[in-house]
C-alpha cells in the first residue's frame, strides 16, 4: 500500500520556525522584564508621532516583519540610518526599524514637520563614484557620451568619459581625462569647470574616395552644471571645446554639449 504526505504535516514545521523566528525577534527588542529603558541621549533626534501609529520592523527592510506599533503622541530617538530606514528606540526602549515614508509623519522636538530632504542632500554631498550617460552634438553630428568620476576631495573630481560621433562622412570616436573643479559643491544645483587631455579617432566612410582614417591627440575645456532630482539620480549638462592635433601644424576645433544623468555611490 502507498501512503501518500499529508500537506498539513509538511506545512506544520514551516509554521512553527516562522513563529519561532518573530518571537525571537520580539525577545531581542523587548527589554527585560523590571529592566529600566536607558534614558534618552540628548545627543540624538527625538521624534514624536503624530500619525495613528508607525510600525516598527525587526530589520532595515519591508521583508522583515513588523513587531510593534508606536501610538500616536508617542515619542522615538532616532539612532541610525540604513538608506531610507531609520533605527529608532521608544521611551520604553524598544528598537525597530521605520521606513522614511513613515518617520515623514513626525514632529521634531520644537514642533516643526520632521523633513528629510536634508538627509537625502547629504548623501549627495558624500558621493564618491558617479557614472552617467547623455545624448547631445559633436560640431554638427550627434553624439553618444559615457562618463565615471571619482571625487578625490568634495571640490575635486577626476573623470574619465568616451564619446561616440555618427556623422554623416565618417565616424568618431573619442577619450578623455579630466580634472574636474566643483567649488560649489555644497549646492544642490551645482556649475563646474575641467580641462583634460584624450585621444580622438576620426574613420571615413568606406565610400570616400582616397579616404585616410586619423589619430590624434587633444585637449579640451569643459563647463557644465549638475542638478541634484532626488536620491541618487543627478542630471546634467555640459559644454566642451576641444583642439585636436591632426599634424605637426594642423589642428582641427571641435564644440560639443551633451545633456544626461547620472547615478553616485
Amino acid at each position: 500500500m502507498s501512503h501518500l504526505s499529508n500537506p498539513r504535516r509538511r506545512a506544520r514545521p514551516l509554521l512553527w520556525g516562522a513563529g519561532l523566528s518573530l518571537l525571537a525577534a520580539l525577545l531581542a527588542a523587548a527589554p527585560a522584564c523590571g529592566q529600566t529603558p536607558p534614558p534618552p541621549d540628548p545627543e540624538l533626534e527625538h521624534l514624536q508621532v503624530v500619525a495613528p501609529y508607525i510600525e516598527l520592523h525587526t530589520g532595515p527592510g519591508r521583508g522583515y516583519p513588523i513587531f510593534l506599533v508606536v501610538e500616536r503622541s508617542d515619542w522615538v530617538e532616532v539612532r541610525l540610518r540604513h538608506t531610507d530606514w531609520f533605527k529608532v528606540r521608544t521611551v520604553k526602549g524598544v528598537e525597530g526599524w521605520v521606513d522614511r515614508a513613515q518617520l515623514e509623519n513626525t514632529l521634531t522636538a520644537s514642533g516643526d514637520k520632521k523633513s528629510f530632504r536634508d538627509v537625502l542632500l547629504d548623501d549627495y554631498l558624500k558621493r564618491h563614484v558617479e557614472v552617467g550617460a547623455g545624448w547631445g552634438h559633436f560640431s554638427t553630428n550627434p553624439m553618444l557620451k559615457l562618463w565615471a568620476s571619482y571625487n578625490l576631495v568634495p571640490t575635486l573630481a577626476i573623470e574619465a568619459s568616451a564619446g561616440q560621433v555618427q556623422g554623416y562622412y565618417s565616424n568618431t570616436n573619442y577619450w578623455q581625462i579630466d580634472l574636474m573643479a566643483q567649488p560649489w559643491s555644497d549646492q544642490r544645483l551645482e556649475p563646474f569647470f575641467a580641462v583634460g587631455l584624450g585621444r580622438i579617432n576620426n574613420i571615413p566612410s568606406t565610400t570616400l574616395v582616397s579616404a585616410i582614417s586619423s589619430n590624434a591627440n587633444m585637449g579640451n575645456a569643459m563647463i557644465g552644471v549638475r542638478y541634484h532630482v532626488t536620491d541618487r539620480l543627478v542630471a546634467r549638462l555640459d559644454w566642451s571645446a576641444y583642439s585636436a592635433l591632426i599634424s605637426g601644424s594642423r589642428t582641427e576645433q571641435y564644440r560639443a554639449i551633451t545633456a544626461g544623468v547620472s547615478f553616485f555611490f
